[in-house]
C-alpha cells in the first residue's frame, strides 16, 4: 500500500507559456499536468465550414477494445474522448463512462473531471441537440512527448505505475450539424495529452488527461 500511496503522489508541473519540464514534487496526482479545464484555440489553429451530410449513422456510445499496445490504446482512447453525437438518447455521462470504463481505477476521480472538460456541459448539450450536432476526431500525430523522458529520468522508483506512458496527439476536431436549415461541418485543430500505463502482460489502462490544447511538449 505504501509504494502505491508513493507512486500516486506524483506530480509534473510545466512552466506555462515555455511548455517544458520544470520539476517533480509529490503531492496530488498528474494534476497540474492537465491545468484548467478550458479549451483554448491553438495558435495555428484553422476553422472552417464544409457541406455535411445529414444522413450519417447515428454513432451510440460502445465499450472500447481492450488493448495492450500503447500507442493503439491512445489512438482509441483519442477517438472516443472527441467522439459523440446528440441525435442519439445518449447524454454526455453516457459518452464519458466509456473512458472511465478503461480508467485506472486510483485515478477515477480525477480521470472523471479530466473527461469532462472535454465533452459539453448537459446545458450545452441540450443547445447542441437541438442542431442535431455530432464530433468526431481526425488524428494527424500520436507521439511521446520529450518531456516525458526528462519525467522518467527525475521520477523515483515507483513514482510512476508499472508500463506509464504519455502520449500527445495532434488532430483536427469536427463538428457537424444542421444550422439555419443548412448542413455543415466546422474544422478546428486541437493538440492534448494522454497519460496511460500498459504493465507488461495486461491491458492498458487511461490515467489521466491534459487540458484540451494543452499538449505537454
Amino acid at each position: 500500500m505504501h509504494v502505491q500511496r508513493h507512486r500516486r503522489r506524483l506530480i509534473i508541473a510545466l512552466c506555462a507559456g515555455a511548455g517544458i519540464l520544470a520539476l517533480l514534487i509529490t503531492v496530488g496526482v498528474y494534476g497540474m499536468l492537465r491545468g484548467p479545464a478550458n479549451d483554448r484555440a491553438l495558435p495555428a489553429s484553422t476553422v472552417g465550414t464544409t457541406a455535411a451530410d445529414p444522413s450519417s449513422p447515428i454513432a451510440h456510445p460502445r465499450t472500447l477494445t481492450a488493448v495492450k499496445n500503447p500507442e493503439l490504446f491512445a489512438e482509441i482512447t483519442a477517438s472516443a474522448l472527441f467522439g459523440w453525437d446528440t441525435r442519439g438518447t445518449a447524454g454526455p455521462s453516457d459518452w464519458s463512462q466509456v473512458l472511465i470504463d478503461v480508467g485506472d481505477p486510483e485515478e477515477a476521480a480525477g480521470l472523471a473531471a479530466d473527461v469532462r472538460g472535454y465533452l459539453p456541459t448537459i446545458e450545452q448539450w441540450e443547445q447542441l441537440k437541438a442542431y442535431g450536432t455530432r464530433q468526431w476526431l481526425t488524428i494527424e500525430s500520436i507521439r511521446v512527448p520529450d518531456a516525458w523522458a526528462t519525467a522518467l529520468a527525475q521520477a523515483a522508483p515507483d513514482q510512476l505505475p508499472p508500463g506509464a506512458i504519455a502520449y500527445t496527439v495532434s488532430g483536427i476536431r469536427h463538428r457537424g450539424g444542421t444550422w439555419n436549415d443548412e448542413h455543415a461541418v466546422t474544422a478546428s485543430k486541437v493538440a492534448f495529452t494522454l497519460f496511460i500505463a500498459c504493465p507488461s502482460g495486461g491491458d492498458c489502462r487511461l490515467l489521466r488527461l491534459s487540458g484540451v490544447n494543452e499538449p505537454l511538449e
